[in-house]
């Protein structure tokens, strides 16, 4: 901390803060400019903030993936050319010319930041408001974290965020649960400018900021985004907080474009070559482009030797200090799930998969203090309570309460942190909430579970506003993810083992009503997204292809068709998405020259592409008893029958 102290007061004495952050902001319009794309305003209005938070700041740029840096989110991913500015100046590994390369094809330097796709990226936020939740879950991540490490766990979580981010109803989720668990390591900064694309914000945004996040229990510090000093004691005083902090930093969007400040013609456009070099010359810069004067370049190697000796201080403590704390690190960082072990279900028992999936949970639970998750204020339905620990930060159960939105942003935080491998649940209509962050998840191949129940028409009688039809369908279009619709108890238990060793997001969707448990299927069968449930009496003339609780449907149909002479086989299919990359020859030998009717009591629309016929549903459903609706709309061993032989001819 002395260390620390001394280097800041030097930066104070012997750096001129304000010409820094002028060659911050035209080396940022500069790439706008170069690029002929992407959004100079907030970078140019943010610099002055950039530059004093590089006195705050810990990271280590050769030991990017430290458990206890600082974590630095932009939840607006449009100020990309600022971030990608600072990660270069911090000593990261992004070069002038990946600067020069701003927004083109291939670049390390991507239109909108990319999680493992530029060295520094903390997370993908994309959408705006993402990154606010994405940063309430780096601080939750980190509480939890010092629950289980102790004192080596003390950073902060910074977050940059605008107008646009505080409009998106995400944004209120989230900060709400930041102010009820009081995460006092999290500091919000709000580019306070009052310009969106449409113009002044005041046509749509009205509302006192300052008493919102009073109210949900944040610390709110009003400061000149412009005034250096007043930016400095605003990050000091956040180290003594005792709750969230919001920094509301009023702004100039443009600030030092000659005839643009304050314009939002600044936001989405280049400057132009004149206009940048009326600002250099007013800033008394060089009018060279990406130009970088060796004092701020002296400036901005301070955080790499703060980062650096940080480092080495906390590698120490974790080696001499408590050997329990290490081997507990190092197992939360490596889990090794080829050892964990599941209980199989007995064959012919009836056990709804929401119910198998709870004891599985429960079990990856009891093996792997990483495993961390919860419900949007579901979990009795969801059958996702972990009864072996508390509830959060002293345990793994994480209340999330009905924040869907919210929640999934969260959970890809905690799958970013380190040591954790997250899950969230809530009933599978109520995905749609969920979207957005999945995309992103998807994106970036964060291993997050999903857990939605009540998965068809078998919801029953609370009708078409909360039966998931076309939900499955959206989700299979999703590249990366992983969606499961086990058939029963031991295909559960498969399709997890699986899901547990693929670098992927994975969703379950699983039954409310209960289903006949079948003998355990082979690791092998599920990892190819489908196999042959039951074998017909002779080479196949008909494959009846499902999944979920319509498996056993498809499993009763083949009795009838067998004893009408007409030979078929059941492919249960727990996985579209690994059963589509599975090569052809595996397609082939599996349907042989049968013709294929696909069973699905959801949309099912991309079934087409595996059968030549579809049994699937083509409404909403209604308001009923599940049996009754599942016959109601065909779902019955008549209609498969009937279904099948018009396939047949």
């Amino acid at each position: 901390m002395q260390f620390n102290s001394q280097l800041k007061v030097a930066f104070m004495q012997t750096h001129n803060l304000q010409k820094i952050a002028d060659e911050l902001r035209m080396l940022c319009a500069d790439m706008v400019q170069n690029a002929n794309s992407g959004h100079p305003g907030a970078p140019l209005g943010l610099a002055d903030l950039a530059v004093v938070l590089s006195k705050h700041i810990n990271v280590d740029v050769e030991n990017t993936t430290w458990l206890n840096r600082d974590r630095l989110v932009f939840s607006g991913g449009h100020v990309s050319a600022l971030i990608y500015a600072l990660l270069h100046l911090w000593g990261f590994e992004v070069s002038l010319q990946d600067l020069k390369e701003f927004r083109k094809f291939g670049s390390l330097t991507p239109g909108h930041p990319e999680y493992k796709h530029t060295p520094g990226i903390e997370i993908t936020t994309g959408p705006l408001g993402q990154g606010i939740a994405n940063a309430v879950g780096f601080a939750m991540a980190a509480k939890r974290a010092q629950n289980l490490l102790g004192d080596l766990i003390d950073h902060k979580v910074y977050c940059f965020c605008g107008d646009g981010d505080l409009e998106e109803g995400i944004s209120y989720e989230a900060t709400s649960l930041a102010g009820h668990f009081k995460l006092d390591n999290l500091v919000l900064i709000y580019d306070s400018n009052n310009i969106s694309i449409e113009g002044d914000v005041s046509i749509t945004f009205s509302e006192d900021v300052e008493k919102r996040f009073l109210a949900v229990g944040f610390d709110v510090i009003k400061i000149n985004g412009h005034d250096f000093d007043e930016i400095d004691k605003a990050f000091e005083a956040t180290k003594k907080a005792t709750k969230p902090t919001l920094i509301i930093a009023k702004t100039i969007i443009g600030k030092g474009a000659v005839g643009l400040e304050g314009s939002h013609k600044t936001h989405g456009a280049p400057l132009g070559m004149e206009v940048i070099a009326k600002s250099k010359q007013a800033l008394e810069l060089a009018n060279a482009s990406f130009n970088v004067t060796s004092a701020s370049r002296a400036f901005f190697d301070g955080v790499r030797m703060r980062g650096a000796r940080a480092y080495a201080i906390w590698r120490k403590k974790l080696i001499t200090g408590d050997k329990e704390k290490l081997t507990l690190l190092e197992s939360l960082q490596n889990p090794d799930f080829s050892k964990l072990e599941f209980k199989s279900y007995e064959v012919g028992k009836s056990l709804a998969t929401r119910v198998s999936n709870g004891e599985i949970l429960n079990a990856i639970s009891e093996f792997d203090l990483g495993f961390i998750g919860g419900s949007a204020d579901l979990a009795p339905s969801n059958n996702t309570t972990l009864f072996k620990t508390g509830s959060f930060p002293e345990g793994n159960n994480m209340h999330f309460g009905i924040r869907e939105h919210a929640m999934g942003a969260i959970s890809n935080a905690f799958a970013n942190y380190g040591i954790y491998r997250p899950f969230c649940a809530t009933f599978f209509v109520f995905s749609d909430y969920l979207s957005p962050s999945i995309r992103i998840a998807s994106i970036m191949k964060a291993k997050v579970l999903y857990v939605f129940t009540h998965d068809s028409i078998g919801v029953g009688e609370d009708g078409q506003t909360h039966q998931p039809i076309e939900q499955l369908t959206h989700f299979r279009a999703m590249p990366n993810l992983i969606t499961w619709r086990p058939c029963d108890a031991n295909e559960n238990i498969a399709c997890m083992k699986v899901a547990l060793s693929l670098q992927a997001p994975n969703m379950f969707v699983l039954s409310r009503q209960n289903l006949e448990v079948l003998e355990m299927p082979s690791l092998e069968n599920v990892s190819n997204g489908a196999y042959i449930k039951a074998k017909a009496s002779k080479i196949p003339t008909l494959s009846l292809l499902a999944s979920g609780s319509e498996v056993e449907l498809c499993l009763k149909a083949q009795k009838v068709l067998e004893t009408e002479g007409i030979s078929t086989q059941v492919v249960s299919m727990p996985s579209f998405d690994l059963f589509l990359e599975s090569s052809k020859e595996y397609k082939k030998e599996l349907f042989k020259d049968s013709k294929v009717l696909a069973v699905e009591a959801l949309r099912g629309l991309e079934l087409y592409a595996l059968a030549d016929d579809v049994l699937s549903m083509e409404s909403f459903g209604a308001s009923g008893k599940g049996d009754v609706l599942f016959k109601h709309f065909g779902f019955s061993v008549e209609n498969v029958v009937k279904k099948a032989k018009t396939l047949l001819g």
